[in-house]
């Protein structure tokens, strides 16, 4: 039952995602990324508040947990799960390791992009 959850949950996220890209296109332009800037930014306060109320005040079902977190925020932003990894990692006192992370995650995960545009280009040609 969970991974349905998730999945509604993944859907009414990317459905926010893609509103937040018209509006942000609308009101700002669109010469640089502020959709994703703004996906990304609000998509991680969000994680950070959600988080921390579930784990303070709020008793919720793994299932509730899962569809916030995993489904609407997942689908909102997968920068938020990134981010959570990444401050998980830093309240653990590894700091090491989470510097590792973001360093590996941001400069494997672009130079991920540029092989995939590589390999297309090239088989495309």
């Amino acid at each position: 039952m969970t991974i349905l959850w998730v999945a509604l949950g993944g859907a009414l996220g990317s459905a926010a995602r893609y509103g937040v890209n018209v509006w942000s296109g609308r009101l700002l332009g669109t010469g640089f990324p502020w959709h994703t800037l703004s996906v990304n930014i609000l998509g991680c306060f969000t994680m950070g508040v959600v988080i921390e109320l579930m784990a303070l005040k709020l008793n919720v079902s793994n299932d509730t947990r899962a569809f916030l977190t995993t489904g609407i925020l997942g689908g909102f932003t997968t920068f938020s799960a990134f981010s959570l990894d990444f401050a998980l990692l830093v309240e653990r006192k590894a700091y090491g390791l989470a510097g590792s992370y973001a360093l590996a995650s941001v400069i494997l995960s672009l130079a991920a992009v540029f092989a995939g545009l590589y390999l297309v280009r090239a088989l495309a040609q």
